[in-house]
């Protein structure tokens, strides 16, 4: 077998792929990217035995047809340092050889037969099907995975929650202490659905959206989940179980409200983190008549820092704590110039929203509070 490609493309596709190859493989060939070559199509697959990626390429002037295996590592390091130029590769079909020629050059290696790759059944006839767009899909993702949880004892909590309903798809994450929640109307449903996307096919998809242009296809029955877009096909497995009623916890009736500059805020919340107790990150608001006052302190090491930032409030005087680090994530994964702060009391959880939602979005992140020992 052998074809040529140019290096550039096929080496960003491997690297790809790869993301999806786990550090520690139950079966040693998943340390390897498997090939298709059928015509001038070259299919190529990545997985870690829960995720597979497929992506597809056409090739110029191949000749023969099969499958083989390649160590993902082995083939992207003789690729990665070749300019772009087209490349001829060669497989020996009996001892799966392969030879990369390239300008004032060429490399060898020994892969394997491909017959031994695991590739997954699929997804049952009984599945759901939504669409939509990929740049709507990518923000989803990257608005919410920040505040995903590591939870053995909850794994619900440890993936995305895609809520399902006619006129819109809610994206939803929380670790117990911070909460997102965005609901976007775009995306359409003929009925009610959901499901719970784990966090390392949720990266992987997040990488790729970047790159990639159009629509997404999501389908999905109770165990799994087939996700394509332009040039890859993702499958995973999801999370089984009851995803907890996130709307329960967003408290509603917050007679205090902020708005402040986000960046001036993340500024001065960096700023006084660093002269913060380093186990608990406690940072105090204080607010008073358009006046914002961020404070921390260390008693251990006789440390205090405090700034104020003007801020529209005219409500009554209030103190309130929060984990500086959960602040400043939450501010980070929103767009807008300006945040509303919407608070009720010290004791219950602050709720963030931009000042100016995007179109066709309902963006909400909560953080619950710390007590403050005065």
């Amino acid at each position: 077998m052998k074809f040529n490609i140019s290096s550039t493309t096929f080496c960003n596709r491997l690297q790809t792929l790869s993301k999806v190859i786990s550090s520690k493989n139950a079966l040693p060939i998943l340390d390897c990217i498997l090939f298709n070559l059928q015509d001038n199509l070259l299919k190529m697959t990545a997985s870690d035995g829960d995720i597979t990626l497929v992506t597809t390429l056409e090739v110029a002037g191949a000749e023969g047809s099969g499958v083989f295996a390649l160590n993902a590592t082995q083939i992207i390091n003789g690729l990665k340092e070749i300019a772009d130029q087209p490349v001829k590769i060669k497989i020996n079909e009996e001892t799966f050889e392969v030879e990369i020629k390239y300008q004032n050059g060429n490399c060898r290696f020994v892969g394997q037969s491909g017959e031994a790759y695991p590739i997954p059944h699929g997804i049952s006839d009984n599945t759901q099907t939504i669409t939509i767009n990929g740049e709507v899909l990518l923000g989803g993702i990257s608005k919410s995975i920040f505040a995903t949880a590591d939870d053995e004892l909850r794994p619900v909590m440890n993936g995305i929650y895609f809520d399902i309903i006619p006129g819109s798809l809610t994206f939803v994450a929380s670790d117990g202490h911070k909460l997102v929640r965005d609901r976007n109307f775009s995306a359409q449903s003929e009925q009610s659905s959901a499901f719970i996307l784990p966090k390392k096919p949720a990266k992987t998809l997040k990488d790729i959206l970047g790159k990639e242009a159009g629509e997404a296809t999501i389908k999905f029955d109770s165990n799994s989940a087939e996700i394509s877009i332009e040039n890859y096909t993702l499958q995973c497995k999801l999370i089984e179980g009851r995803y907890p009623n996130y709307n329960s916890v967003i408290p509603s009736d917050n007679p205090y409200k902020i708005r402040i500059d986000r960046q001036s805020l993340i500024g001065a919340l960096r700023r006084v983190l660093v002269f913060a107790n380093t186990s608990t990150n406690l940072i105090k608001i204080r607010i008073a008549s358009n006046t914002l006052i961020v404070s921390a302190q260390d008693i251990d090491y006789s440390t205090n820092a405090e700034e104020s930032i003007n801020c529209e409030y005219e409500g009554n005087p209030m103190n309130i704590g929060f984990k500086g680090t959960f602040l400043i994530d939450i501010l980070n994964n929103i767009t807008s110039q300006e945040v509303i702060l919407e608070l009720a009391d010290p004791s219950r959880a602050g709720v963030i929203v931009p000042a100016e939602q995007e179109k066709e979005e309902d963006l909400l992140m909560l953080l619950m509070p710390m007590m403050l020992n005065d």
